[in-house]
């Protein structure tokens, strides 16, 4: 816009439409500076965990391919041998069924410091390797992706950029709305022969456009493992008398060390020694189980001594697959082995199997291969628009100031786009509570220092 063609020279149309674009603008940019470097972590570190099960498998290949000429030993003495080996107070936590003679038992011990996995030879009975679950290379992204290595604190920044990277694509995707007649290029396509800001703008603008949709799904299913929206969400739940006894996925690295200490304090120390009625043998469950041909990986757990729901005098199985819409819960009779109660993905509420999907196709385990490409091509999108954004940025920034676009004096843009950014940070509480700090800052301290209000461009042009 040239000096000849300030907001108020125009028509009143033309006007409006200049003014509405501006403030669209200001909030895209603010938004896309702050959460950017969030952003480009959390794409890697998603990217990376989509393909978890190829990476543990290839990880594992030491205790997965052993050379096996005699029968294994029992389940039950894998067990005491895992137990005998591992520090003083480990108890069983899970023992996981496996399918192929040459694969090592997997055996999950509960201890103070969190889960320990034992790899266990099936023919000579020997622990080969300990490993914290928390030690694996993907479970140790997982904790990046999630919480930044930062704890609780992570946690809420992981949630305050998701919600600001809401606003940055909703407000992309209307800066992206063509305009004037405009043809497909720089819409749908970058267009040939440009070089410069030119040529990064239309790749902006066209990555942005396909890989929105797919971005906004995986920010929105991300949500249920975030700390305050999840907890708020419980709490809507509970109002409604929606809530189940449990969830299938945790809100935050907390909850999970939370539940562990109270299932550790719950846990007999092997099935030999748990109190109550005659129990059959584990490995009378191990076969019983291994017959109902459950999609992997399939974990029996022991009763456990806790109060409430965290009592069960039964043994319980699971099947762990990553495909969430395919897990089955059963129980068993301690006395006879025989399944008591079964609770398939079908048996959930709607909600709670809305959110099984959407966290399935999130972790890009919900179809196969093609779930996980998908995943990749929105994380490789993401990235781009970052960088992208990044460059046009430092192109177009004047030297001395931050280079945020002009605030044109527009009430009704104004409203239209602080009712809309309003019902975001409703939704997303985390969200909302910064745009009211965000907003007390500006009009207490920022706009009261000539030079802050200047680089901010926090001045009005009229």
């Amino acid at each position: 816009m040239t000096s000849s063609e300030t907001p108020s020279a125009l028509e009143a149309p033309e006007r409006r439409a200049i003014l509405a674009h501006r403030t669209v603008w200001r909030w895209h940019f603010y938004a896309g500076l702050f959460c950017i470097p969030f952003v480009l972590i959390l794409s890697l570190t998603g990217a990376a965990y989509l393909f978890k099960p190829q990476v543990e498998s290839w990880l594992d290949r030491p205790y997965d391919q052993l050379v096996v000429e005699g029968g294994p030993w029992s389940a039950q003495a894998q067990v005491d041998a895992a137990l005998a080996a591992a520090p003083e107070g480990a108890r069983l936590r899970f023992y996981e069924v496996r399918s192929r003679p040459g694969e090592a038992a997997r055996i999950t011990l509960s201890t103070p410091e969190g889960p320990l996995i034992a790899f266990v030879h099936p023919e000579t009975n020997v622990v080969l390797s300990f490993q914290r679950e928390a030690d694996r290379p993907m479970e140790v992204i997982k904790t990046i992706h999630g919480e930044l290595l930062m704890g609780e604190r992570g946690s809420l920044l992981v949630e305050l950029a998701a919600g600001w990277a809401v606003v940055m694509i909703l407000t992309g995707l209307v800066l992206w709305f063509p305009r004037g007649g405009r043809g497909p290029g720089g819409v749908l396509w970058p267009r040939r022969g440009l070089g410069g800001r030119l040529a990064w703008r239309d790749l902006h603008a066209v990555t942005g456009f396909w890989v929105s949709g797919l971005a906004l799904f995986l920010l929105l299913t991300g949500l249920p493992w975030t700390t305050v929206w999840n907890d708020a969400f419980k709490e809507v739940r509970r109002a409604t008398g929606t809530l189940a006894a449990s969830q299938e996925w945790s809100s935050g690295r907390k909850a999970e060390q939370v539940d562990e200490h109270a299932a550790h304090r719950d846990l007999a120390g092997s099935p030999a020694q748990i109190e109550g009625p005659a129990t059959v043998s584990l490995d009378r469950m191990v076969a019983s189980v291994r017959r109902m041909d459950l999609p992997p990986p399939v974990l029996i757990a022991p009763p456990a001594r806790g109060e409430g729901w965290r009592s069960s005098p039964v043994w319980t199985v699971r099947s762990e697959t990553a495909n969430r819409p395919q897990r089955v819960v059963l129980t068993l009779d301690p006395a006879t082995g025989q399944v008591t109660d079964a609770e398939t993905f079908a048996d959930k509420h709607p909600i709670d199997r809305a959110i099984g999907f959407g966290i399935a196709a999130h972790e890009g385990q919900l179809f196969g291969l093609a779930n996980q490409l998908l995943g990749l091509v929105a994380a490789m999108g993401l990235i781009t628009l970052s960088v992208s954004g990044v460059v046009m940025w430092r192109r177009r920034g004047p030297r001395g100031v931050l280079g945020a676009p002009e605030r044109l004096s527009s009430l009704m843009a104004a409203r239209t786009v602080g009712i809309v950014i309003l019902a975001l940070g409703i939704f997303m509480p985390v969200l909302g509570v910064s745009l009211i700090l965000v907003a007390l800052a500006e009009f207490l301290v920022l706009r009261r220092i000539p030079r802050v209000r200047n680089w901010l461009g926090l001045d009005t042009v009229r």
